[in-house]
């Protein structure tokens, strides 16, 4: 069926330090305010980015080396679309109510 996926406890001690990283870092540049805001908000949207592949690789094993790998991704993949027409869609909806509500 599905092929074991060896890791050792340095894979996880190496994503579990990559996260730590990703996240004490946005949490830092926003308490400070040590850069103007459109660099912050760059940084911490790239930080997620990067901290979500982390989470992919160490800690969920999805790699595409494997057919069920990239079975995986394929998942992943039609999932994010489907969650970001039903996101863009509520935001269309909602938008099109207010504008078109009258008090």
């Amino acid at each position: 069926m599905g092929q074991h996926v060896e890791t050792s406890s340095s894979d996880y001690v190496k994503g579990f330090v990559a996260s730590l990283i990703l996240t004490v870092i946005p949490f830092y540049l926003a308490y400070t305010k040590a850069l103007p805001n459109g660099v912050t908000y760059a940084l911490l949207f790239g930080c997620a980015i990067v901290q979500i592949l982390v989470h992919f690789k160490y800690f969920l094993h999805m790699e595409a080396k494997t057919s069920e790998g990239q079975w995986n991704i394929v998942s992943l993949a039609f999932t994010a679309i489907i969650v970001l027409i039903l996101i863009a869609g509520s935001v269309w909806i909602i938008y099109n109510m207010t504008a078109n509500m009258k008090l």
